[in-house]
């Protein structure tokens, strides 16, 4: 098995992946195939991503697992040993290939990549819900960050705050917009 950042000659086989991914996720509505291949060539696979895909190739080529990163600056941790972190935005293994060590060794993968690149530590959400995957973290050693919920703004509820920033942002405009000396 290898496994490293995504190679244009492996974009194909972790489309395959990705359509995989979305209809566990969606199984009564997936998308299409072109859909998830638009996606992944416009935005998680574009060069401007914030994401990098970490893909696991079996010895036959095929790509059997995936991992997405992000990585990121601390806001209030400034220390060298602390400031940069990485987000585990996706790790993924195709069911056909599960229990066979790919999800550990996309972990040790990340888990070297991100302390090359200066990380203090690898954060990410895991549906509570998820027995198997919680046994699987923990047994690699992490541990759930009791102090921290996860919260989403969607829908209805997202548009209505959007309408309401769009209200602040135009009144702050109008505002810097009169102000002598001042472009708008």
């Amino acid at each position: 098995m290898r496994i490293g950042l995504v190679s244009s000659n492996q974009h194909e086989p972790t489309i395959e992946v990705l359509c995989e991914i979305n209809a566990y996720y969606n199984p009564s509505s997936p998308a299409s195939k072109e859909t998830v291949r638009q996606h992944a060539r416009e935005n998680l696979l574009s060069p401007n991503s914030p994401h990098r895909l970490v893909v696991a190739e079996g010895k036959d080529g095929r790509v059997v697992g995936l991992a997405a990163l992000t990585f990121a600056y601390s806001i209030v941790e400034p220390e060298m040993d602390r400031r940069t972190q990485c987000q585990l935005k996706e790790l993924y293994v195709c069911s056909s290939e599960r229990g066979r060590g790919i999800g550990r060794a996309l972990m040790a993968w990340v888990a070297a990549h991100a302390k090359e690149r200066g990380c203090s530590r690898i954060e990410w959400p895991v549906k509570a819900s998820n027995a198997i995957g919680i046994a699987f973290y923990e047994s690699l050693g992490a541990r759930l960050v009791e102090d921290r919920l996860s919260y989403r703004l969607a829908g209805s509820e997202l548009s209505e705050l959007a309408c309401q920033g769009n209200g602040v942002r135009e009144a702050a405009s109008l505002e810097t917009s009169s102000k002598p000396g001042r472009l708008g």
